[in-house]
C-alpha cells in the first residue's frame, strides 16, 4: 500500500494514495500508520463495491511510504491536510470517474450509519464525554461540504439540500480538473486540486461514520 505521511508539530497523518478517504492520524508517524493498517479492514466494508481491487496490508511493513510533508494547524486540529504534489496534476477522465465513484461510496457510507442511528442516542465521544448530536454532525458534514466546494473554486448557494451540494462539488471537481478554475483564489490562497479535495471529503464522511457506529456500540 503505497501512502504518504504529513506531520505536525501535535499529530501527523498517514494517507492511503490508492484507497480514496482512508487518512488516519496519531501523535507520531508511526502511530498514524498503525491507525491506517488497523483501519483497513473497516474502509473495505464501508466501501463495498468501490474498493473491491483493492488489498490490504497485514502489518505496517506493507506500507511503502512515497511521500513526507510537513504538517500545519489544520494537521494538528485534527484532519489531513498536506497536498501530495502528484495530487495537482490533471488526472485522465477515467481516473476522475473513478475517484468520483469512491467518494460516492464514502458519502452513501455516511448516510447509512446516520440511517441506522435514527431514533437512536449516541453514547458520548471522548474521555470528557459529549460529542455532536446525529443532527448537528449531518449538518456539520453538509456544512463541509459546501466549504470543500469553495475551497476547489466553485460555488454552492446558502441553503442548498444536499444533493445540490453534492452537484455543485462534482461540478466543482471537474471545472478545476480541466483547469477551468484558477489555481489560487482572489486574496493568493491556493486552491485545492480536484484529487486531494475528493481525499478531504471521504475522509471526512468516513471518519463521521465510524464515529457514528463507534457511538452507537
Amino acid at each position: 500500500m503505497k501512502v504518504y505521511l504529513e506531520t505536525g508539530e501535535k499529530k501527523s497523518f498517514a494517507t492511503a494514495i490508492d484507497w480514496i478517504g482512508l487518512a488516519r492520524g496519531g501523535k507520531t508517524p508511526d502511530d498514524a500508520m498503525a491507525a491506517l493498517v488497523e483501519y483497513t479492514s473497516r474502509y473495505l466494508e464501508s466501501m463495498g463495491a468501490a474498493a473491491a481491487a483493492l488489498k490490504a496490508p497485514a502489518t505496517v511493513a506493507g506500507l511503502n511510504i512515497v511521500e513526507r510533508l510537513p504538517g500545519n494547524k489544520t494537521t494538528d486540529f485534527g484532519a489531513p491536510d498536506a497536498i501530495l504534489p502528484a495530487d495537482r496534476k490533471p488526472l485522465s477522465q477515467r481516473d476522475l470517474d473513478a475517484a468520483i465513484e469512491s467518494l460516492h461510496a464514502a458519502w452513501a457510507a455516511f448516510a447509512t450509519a446516520a440511517k441506522r442511528a435514527g431514533g437512536k442516542d449516541l453514547a458520548p465521544s471522548g474521555p470528557r464525554g459529549g460529542g455532536r448530536s446525529l443532527d448537528k454532525m449531518t449538518a456539520h458534514v453538509h456544512e463541509a461540504q459546501g466549504g470543500y466546494t469553495y475551497a476547489v473554486g466553485g460555488k454552492s448557494k446558502a441553503g442548498a439540500s444536499w444533493s445540490e451540494i453534492q452537484r455543485d462539488f462534482i461540478g466543482a471537481l471537474r471545472l478545476r480538473n480541466a483547469g477551468a478554475l484558477p489555481d489560487f483564489g482572489p486574496r493568493g490562497g491556493e486552491r485545492w486540486p480536484a484529487l486531494f479535495a475528493i481525499r478531504r471529503s471521504a475522509w471526512h464522511a468516513l471518519d463521521h461514520a465510524w464515529e457514528i457506529e463507534d457511538r452507537l456500540g
